[in-house]
This record gives C-alpha cells, structure tokens and sequence, in this order.
C-alpha cells in the first residue's frame, strides 16, 4: 500500500491565536526525541517498531517511520484500522485480543496487512486459530511473555509455551514472541533499569531458544517498554524493540529518570480564570477533562500533582504544580503553601496562559481531538489524533 500524505494543516497562527485548554507538542523536542531514540537502537543493531498508541497521529508516526523507524505498534485495532489506511501494512496488535474482535482483525489480514496478534494461553490459540480457518487467512500470532510478574504473558520457563507453540506452528501461525516490561517503570535508577533491560532480554530470548529447540521456528523477538528501550546494554538475539511514550515523555518518564522536565514534549495550554489569594490558588480553565486524572507520579518520591506548571514558552516555574483538579479547573499551587506562593493575583493575572506538563501522555492526548504543533510561539501546524477501539 503507498504511503499516505500527511494529514494534518500547516498554519500560521501565534500561540495567541489558541483557544484554551489546548494541547500543544514542541516539534523541536519531540523530533530530538525521535532521533534520539532512533539512534539508539540503530546502535544496538535491532530495528525499532514504535507504539503509536501514545500519539495516535498520523503525522507523528510518518515521522517516526523517516527517522528509520519499522513497522508499528497499536493498542487497539481502531488504531490498526487507521494506520493501515495511512499506508502502514506492518502492524503488531499488542493486546491479547477479545473473541469478538477477532472477525475485525483477520479482515485486515484479507485486506494485505501484515497483522501479527497476540495471545498467552492455548484457548486464545484455539479461538484464533478457529477464526482464522473460517475467514480463510493466516495471520502471523505472537505468544506473549511474562517476564516481571506485571501483567500478562507466558513465564519462559512454562509448559504451555511448547503447548502454545505447536498449535500455532501447526496451522503455519506461529511468528515469534513478544514482551512489555511494564516492570521497568517501577524502577528507582539507572542501575535498576539497566538490570530490568537484561531480565526482558534474557528471558525473551530464553523463551524463543526453547521454542527453536523444540524445532519450532521463532522468527520475531518482539521487547519493549520506554524505560528499557532508554537503558538496555545489549540486545542480543532481539529483533525489535516497541516504545511507545519516548516520542513525547512525560512526567513519569522524567520520575524514573529517562528524561528531565525540559525534554516533555507535549503540554496542556491552558488560562488563568480566576484567584483564591489567601490560599496561594490559582485557577486554570484546564482541569481533568484536559489533563486527565492520571497521577502516575504519586507512587514516585516527588509527586507532581496532575501535572508540573510552565509558563507560556514552555519553562518550568520551579515549586508549581496542578494540586488538584476538577472537571473543568485546574488549581494550580506552590508546594510550599500560600507562603511561597506570594500575591497570585499580582504575579498571575487573569488571562495569563501557563502551559501543563502531564504525568502520563497517552492518558493526556486521549482528552483532545488534536494537536497544535509549536516551535517557540508559532503554531506550525495542527494534527488531527483519534480515539476509540
């Protein structure tokens, strides 16, 4: 299928020109962000497959894919559905797929794409497989594994993994496996994230050489998450790595320290509407709507409320955070109390646009219906995202 344009409009507005809230990328750090990332897993001789469930654009993901990026990852089969319209033909479905969904995905494979799914139990197979057979293809079926207790997935050391496997190479569908080390954003350091890269390594690959020596053929070793994309040493008897929320970072990414505040590319614009002086508020007309209530940084040493507070360019204002939020407000505060928050009305007059940096991208970007792309305090263009399964 030939690649599709881009989707989005160039502009020439001001940021000035935005309405409020608005959800803003800094084209500038998110392409340092996707050269970066690129680089790195060029240098580690695997090819990389970036999860588009953070960005679900269009324009985002044709520039990950000419920075070297190949192939995608997606969530859900919505975002299959819409890539594969843009011209992505080369697609993993991440998720251990619902029966009823299966008639949906397999008309995707009828159609040309090359859709590997997913499954971590021989009943999954079985369904799959069923499906398959009625519909008349072959798709390519990956067998998840657990490599850090987190979720989902087969221990490599399993016996249903043999079990899995044979029935999947049997009708000619077994096309490798694939982990998240969703573990990874538990860690503390870069010495803990560098052994949670090696656990999901090793024990990817363990799974994969027991298969081979089963003589059953592993084509795909499919790891991943942004942290241990970010810190692995080696990536030895990998063939690709998914990461998904490097394309912009967040807060969390910045708490376990793959990146630092200044690298988020993505924010919330929104406006000062209103004062509570005595007690150091400010009020925002951006609340959970537009931030979403992910607090993804609680359970971090430094919880950054629902988001960390910048001004209109972009700069971190040191101590100030979103400290709650509702529907539609957003209370900004300082974290040493009214104190140090000083006269707010004075040093944040109504009509004053802060920007939010948000704990959890994928979570912020899903509350908006696009994106308005930045460079300093022009508005290069706008870029439509979608929701839905």
């Amino acid at each position: 299928m030939p690649p599709q344009a881009a989707q989005g409009m160039d502009t020439a507005m001001k940021l000035a020109d935005l309405d409020t809230p608005a959800l803003l990328i800094d084209e500038p750090r998110m392409m340092r962000s996707i050269a970066a990332m690129q680089a790195r897993i060029d240098a580690l001789g695997v090819r990389l497959r970036p999860h588009v469930k953070t960005s679900k654009c269009i324009d985002v993901a044709l520039r990950q894919r000419a920075a070297g990026a190949r192939g995608i990852t997606v969530s859900t089969l919505k975002e299959a559905e819409e890539f594969f319209a843009a011209g992505f033909d080369d697609i993993v479905y991440a998720v251990g797929i619902a029966p009823q969904r299966l008639a949906q995905a397999l008309a995707l494979v009828e159609r040309g794409c090359a859709l590997k799914i997913v499954v971590d139990s021989a009943a999954a197979a079985e369904q799959v497989l069923a499906a398959a057979a009625r519909a008349g293809v072959t798709p390519g079926v990956l067998i998840e594994i657990d490599v850090d207790g987190h979720r989902a997935g087969v221990p490599p050391e399993a016996p249903q993994l043999l079990d899995i496997g044979r029935l999947l190479a049997g009708a000619g569908a077994l096309a490798g496996v694939l982990t998240h080390c969703g573990g990874s954003y538990d860690c503390r350091s870069a010495a803990e994230l560098e052994a949670m890269a090696e656990q999901e390594r090793a024990r990817c690959v363990h799974a994969a050489e027991r298969l081979r020596a089963s003589g059953l053929p592993c084509d795909s070793v499919s790891v991943g998450s942004t942290p241990t994309a970010h810190c692995a040493r080696s990536l030895d008897g990998v063939t690709e790595v998914r990461a998904g929320v490097y394309v912009f970072h967040d807060l969390v990414m910045a708490g376990i320290g793959v990146c630092r505040p200044e690298d988020i590319a993505l924010s919330v614009l929104g406006t000062v509407i209103g004062h509570q002086r005595d007690k150091g508020w400010i009020l925002i007309d951006a609340g959970w709507m537009a931030l979403s209530r992910d607090r993804g940084t609680q359970a971090q040493p430094l919880d950054q409320g629902y988001g960390v507070v910048c001004d209109e360019a972009g700069v971190v204002l040191e101590g100030w955070i979103v400290a709650q939020a509702n529907q539609e407000h957003g209370i900004v505060a300082h974290r040493g109390g009214a104190a140090a928050a000083g006269d707010v009305a004075a040093r944040f007059a109504l009509g004053t646009r802060l920007r939010v940096l948000p704990n959890h991208a994928c979570a912020t970007a899903a509350q908006h219906a696009r994106y308005a792309v930045v460079e300093g305090d022009a508005v290069r263009h706008v870029w439509p995202r979608f929701n839905g399964w």
